[in-house]
């Protein structure tokens, strides 16, 4: 393989990887124009996902029967597979339930920034780790007073916001890659 056709293969998987970064970009924007059907999205991957942990959980347990655990194993596979597989039947509820665990997920870690931030109170920058938290608290009581009636929106604009954000940050690293092989 030459030089040149290593540059050519180079080019060709950068303009590749442009074109998808804009799709996700888009993605992300239709996520947070439609965001019920977002948050349904993700509820129904996130019940294959524990579907599939189930799986695995039993394939566990059958190769780790002589060591005492099976019961777990097949009990951690049965949790997983029903959850997944009522996530998948009920959508809306899993994605009631997804909506309360992100609360509950961000007061905690509100919480751990709090403690941080006063950890490393003397170092420069801790001041953005209690404002971090401030602001993470208010998602969390937000998310906490609305709940049930804003499921339908929150899982699917966050998902939107994050696709956005991930999406314009690999166009970025590649337009300046292909700038770089420019030179």
């Amino acid at each position: 393989m030459t030089t040149t056709s290593v540059v050519t293969m180079a080019k060709h998987a950068i303009g590749w990887s442009i074109a998808l970064s804009i799709l996700i970009i888009v993605s992300g924007i239709l996520a947070i124009v439609v965001p019920p059907a977002a948050g349904i999205a993700a509820t129904i991957l996130i019940g294959w996902l524990l579907i599939f942990g189930g799986v695995m959980h039993f394939v566990l347990a059958w190769y780790t029967r002589g060591v005492g655990g099976l019961i777990w194993q097949f009990l951690l596979g049965l949790v997983y597979a029903a959850v997944g597989i009522y996530m998948l039947m009920h959508p809306v509820a899993g994605l009631a339930a997804l909506t309360l665990a992100l609360g509950a997920y961000l007061f905690v870690e509100a919480i751990l920034e709090f403690i941080l931030s006063f950890r490393v109170r003397p170092l420069a920058g801790a001041g953005w780790l209690m404002l971090d938290g401030v602001v993470t608290l208010v998602l969390a009581i937000l998310i906490w007073i609305t709940w049930p009636s804003n499921s339908p929106w929150v899982i699917g604009t966050l998902l939107g916001v994050n696709l956005i954000f991930s999406g314009t940050t690999r166009l970025m690293l590649l337009l300046a890659a292909r700038r770089a092989a420019a030179v």
